[in-house]
């Protein structure tokens, strides 16, 4: 039987929602996704042939302001996967103290097997079917999974098309020379660095020679690779879907990332042995990083984890069974919610800009996440201490909080 990310994101908010005392009707509203849009639309195949495809958006909450998220391309989207993200997303632009609610997007394929064409018909098909219930105040997509700034793009001017005038403030990580923000590629694996620098630096210690397994080498896993090795630390293992390359002297970051950028994968890269792709999760290290899917670490495979501290890149990538084994091991984990924020503070950065049409340099992009992810960073461990919980409970207790506080004020309609 499939692992429900739905039943997981809903024990974690009903802990955490237990440990502080949220009213019953606040924590009914919270279980229950706001709006689910499924659709399925034909897209004409370079060969002249029609194939129907069927996505889907979801809008999870909006009562701290319209709905942010991702749109991803994969062959297992699922309803239970877009509903748990949209609600991962919901409690996260709360934790970081963002204007937004949480939404997720995904259309079922396989994007390797589709032209660059099929792929804009596609988005664009897809952008039109779900159009409704979009816009710069309402629901605001960004990439996901095997989707990038050129998908941005084309939904983008879709959007514009049918409005008539150019709309930047309908999606977020658009490509720059569109209105993108400068440091967007880069935020969320920033954001992974920051936080896990911060957690050493409240033991007193730092990140020199603190050896780092990465699992998942794509935007995010790259990214906090090269920042955490700027902070001294050592990356000795990375993994995409399709090996690990495992070096206890150290990996070369920067020549890796130049080979994925050029050959899209690490299958081709013939300086290291090739390993199993799982082998990365099982290394002795220090700290663990998974950043590709979900469900990752689970109640089969959570005794096999060596690492000390497990920070989040993905979301969900621990289910709630293996997160019990870790916390009885004295493993510390950084919660995706913290963990992953760079993307979307970063994200509300290029939407205030494109609303705006004032831009900032990069330098003050960065200088805006390290204050708000420090300070959710902050807020989230004197929460932990305070109730005796994971940093996991404490950030849901402190984005709880601040969404349950809302509706006490807002009331319920009618």
């Amino acid at each position: 039987m499939k692992f429900s990310l739905v039943k997981m994101v809903q024990e974690q908010v009903e802990k955490a929602a237990e440990c502080i005392g949220v009213p019953e009707h606040i924590r009914e509203i919270l279980k229950c996704p706001m709006r689910i849009l499924k659709v399925s639309f034909p897209v004409r195949m370079d060969d002249g042939s029609v194939v129907c495809f069927n996505g889907m958006r979801c809008q999870y909450n909006n009562v701290l302001g319209p709905t942010k998220g991702g749109v991803r391309y994969f062959p297992e989207v699922s309803e239970d996967e877009v509903i748990a993200l949209a609600s991962w997303m919901t409690w996260k632009c709360a934790l970081v103290d963002l204007p937004y609610g949480g939404a997720k997007g995904g259309v079922i394929c396989d994007p390797t097997k589709l032209s660059e064409g099929e792929l804009e018909r596609l988005t664009r098909r897809f952008t039109t079917e779900i159009m409704p219930i979009l816009g710069p105040h309402s629901d605001i997509p960004a990439p996901d999974v095997f989707t990038t700034s050129k998908t941005m793009a084309w939904m983008m001017d879709t959007y514009s098309m049918f409005k008539g005038y150019p709309e930047p403030a309908i999606v977020t990580g658009k490509p720059e020379v569109m209105g993108g923000s400068l440091g967007r590629k880069q935020a969320t694996g920033r954001g992974v660095a920051i936080t896990t620098r911060e957690l050493y630096k409240k033991r007193g210690k730092s990140l020199k020679d603190v050896t780092i397994a990465v699992q998942g080498f794509g935007n995010v896993g790259t990214y906090a690779a090269l920042f955490l090795e700027q902070m001294g630390a050592k990356i000795v293992a990375v993994s995409d879907a399709f090996c690990a390359l495992i070096d206890h002297k150290g990996l070369p970051v920067d020549e890796l990332m130049e080979f994925v950028e050029k050959h899209t994968n690490l299958k081709e890269y013939k300086k290291l042995k090739h390993s199993d792709r799982d082998d990365v999760l099982y290394q002795d290290v220090d700290i663990l990083i998974p950043a590709a899917l979900e469900n990752q670490i689970r109640k089969d495979n959570v005794g096999e984890i060596k690492a000390k501290v497990i920070s989040e890149g993905a979301n969900g990538p621990t289910t709630p069974e293996a997160d019990k084994v870790l916390e009885g091991k004295g493993v510390t984990v950084i919660p995706d919610i913290l963990a992953n924020a760079g993307g979307v503070i970063v994200s509300h950065l290029e939407w205030v800009q494109a609303l705006s049409g004032l831009y900032w340099e990069e330098e003050e992009i960065n200088q805006r996440l390290e204050k708000r992810l420090v300070r959710a960073f902050e807020k989230v461990w004197k929460k932990a201490r305070e109730k005796s919980v994971s940093l996991r409970s404490a950030a849901y207790i402190v984005a709880i909080e601040r969404i349950a506080d809302v509706y006490q004020y807002r009331g319920l309609f009618p």
